[in-house]
């Protein structure tokens, strides 16, 4: 699912009324998706007591419209809209549609009255996608209002919440609370990066009229939301005559004395995901522990001195190779992973220590199936800067680390990104802070390294699934165990309910 910045938005709004749909008949439907999530939401709405406030701009005319259709078609226990600006103010469409409300004769106050702060209900259209820098004066005052003066209404935000800053998931300043926010045609990057999108409440993204043509297939547009729908065709029955070697042999380079776990972790995770077979190798001593988690998992011991020598040998005809977990610093490690990057042909998922090793060296993807997936301390080691520098543009940096080394980059965290050499960048929308436990990343480097190895003609997908399926086990994990008592290994052990429901739920925002 594309994402819009307020610009994109303006222009396919532009398009859509050049090609013959006028703008009057884009806010009449803007006006209809919300009253429709107000009626799936709030039945029967006749027992409901609705304040819309309005602002001047077209997101006060999408408001002026849902305060039309509610006064007309529903009889509201009590209905205030309020539009605090002078109607003289108002233009366009949104000027029309005040016209139409006063013809309807539904009252429109200029303050909000007190009776109204009772509502159950508030509707948020006082600012849309146009600000352009922090609310002030009477809009501030009235988004403290939305947050504070109706102590039992739900609220409902048109567009996105009045403040909220389009392009970004930083505050500008203070911005109103949602409980459900209804946007229209696509979402807008705030509405999908932390931490803006924790203040939409439960978010809806409606058609209004344009044609999707002109957004999904332009490739300007180079961020997108997540969706099962994008990999749907990885969730289908595997052919009948599918067998072990069908599915891909992952080797896992990992592990090492006192490590063990991360090895067996990172294995299992690829079995789970569906490999063919799959190969830990690891130092000599944790090869019995490893062993001891899963029967399944075949292994290969490395030995200091010759270790470059080994692995090369223990890498020929495998798939996918997975290197990083547990792995340790020693040089001779270090000297590996440096020589395994640059060298090695397969696809190669690149996690903790590994990724450590990379950092300070001239490192590229250089025509290679190179995927990272750092957390944002290894993030800042990579690109050699603080992990408040990378936290502060997230987006940013991993499209930068992803076009100028010519990787895909997995940036962890919450909404984590993965960023492509082509400049593409998709944020994933699932994920807990119950998965802020050991381990979890090296489910992850498994769980990637397996679907790719299943699907080597789709990689971007087969990332993508992983890594939607990784924060959906998490998420349905922490509600059946609580935040507090999620474990690494419970992923994989939610990992089929992450499954079906991707299956039965193809569109998640």
């Amino acid at each position: 699912m594309k994402i819009l910045t307020a610009a994109q938005m303006r222009e396919v709004d532009r398009r859509t009324i050049e090609k013959g749909i006028p703008g009057i008949v884009l806010m009449e439907n803007a006006g209809h998706r919300v009253v429709e999530v107000l009626a799936e939401k709030f039945a029967p709405l006749a027992a409901q007591r609705i304040v819309i406030l309005c602002g001047k701009g077209n997101n006060g005319g999408d408001g002026m419209v849902v305060a039309r259709q509610l006064f007309t078609r529903f009889e509201a226990r009590g209905l205030h809209v309020v539009l605090l600006a002078a109607p003289e103010d108002l233009k366009g469409d949104a000027a029309q549609n005040y016209r139409m409300l006063q013809v309807c004769g539904c009252p429109v106050a200029r303050k909000i009255p007190a009776e109204a702060r009772l509502a159950t209900i508030v509707v948020d259209a006082l600012l849309g996608t146009g600000i352009k820098g922090p609310a002030t004066g009477a809009m501030l005052d009235a988004i403290r209002e939305i947050n504070h003066g109706f102590p039992v209404a739900k609220v409902v935000a048109v567009d996105i919440p009045s403040g909220m800053p389009s392009d970004s998931g930083e505050p500008l300043g203070e911005q109103a609370r949602a409980d459900y926010t209804v946007t229209f045609t696509a979402p807008k990057p705030a509405h999908a990066l932390a931490p803006n999108c924790d203040a939409l409440g439960e978010l809806h993204v409606s058609a209004i009229g344009s044609p999707p043509r002109m957004y999904d297939a332009d490739d300007s547009i180079w961020l997108s939301l997540v969706q099962p729908a994008m990999f749907s065709a990885m969730l289908a029955p595997r052919p009948r005559d599918g067998h072990k070697g069908t599915f891909g042999h992952v080797l896992a380079i990992a592990g090492s004395r006192g490590k063990t776990g991360a090895a067996a972790m990172c294995g299992m995770a690829a079995l789970r995901a569906g490999a063919g077979l799959v190969t830990v190798a690891s130092e000599e001593s944790a090869i019995p522990v490893i062993s001891g988690h899963a029967a399944e998992l075949m292994t290969e011991p490395l030995s200091s001195g010759s270790l470059w020598a080994a692995v090369e040998q223990i890498a020929e005809k495998k798939d996918v190779i997975a290197i990083g977990p547990g792995l340790g610093t020693d040089p001779e490690v270090v000297a590996m992973v440096r020589r395994a990057f640059a060298e090695f042909v397969q696809p190669m998922v690149v996690d903790a220590d590994a990724l450590n090793a990379l950092a300070g060296t001239a490192w590229a993807g250089a025509g290679k199936p190179r995927v990272l997936t750092p957390h944002p301390g290894e993030m800042a080691r990579l690109c050699g800067k603080t992990t408040a520098e990378i936290s502060a543009d997230r987006l940013a940096a991993a499209r930068g680390l992803a076009i100028e080394r010519q990787v895909t980059l997995v940036l962890k965290g919450e909404r984590s990104l993965i960023a492509f050499p082509d400049g593409r960048v998709w944020i994933n929308p699932t994920g807990t802070p119950a998965m802020g436990t050991g381990g979890t990343g090296d489910i992850l480097t498994g769980l990637t390294a397996g679907l790719l190895g299943q699907f080597p003609n789709d990689p971007d997908h087969a990332i993508a699934a992983a890594v939607y399926l990784h924060g959906l086990a998490g998420e349905l994990g922490a509600a059946a165990l609580t935040e507090k008592c999620l474990n690494a290994t419970d992923l994989l052990r939610y990992l089929p309910a992450a499954l079906e429901e991707c299956a039965r739920l193809p569109h998640r925002l």
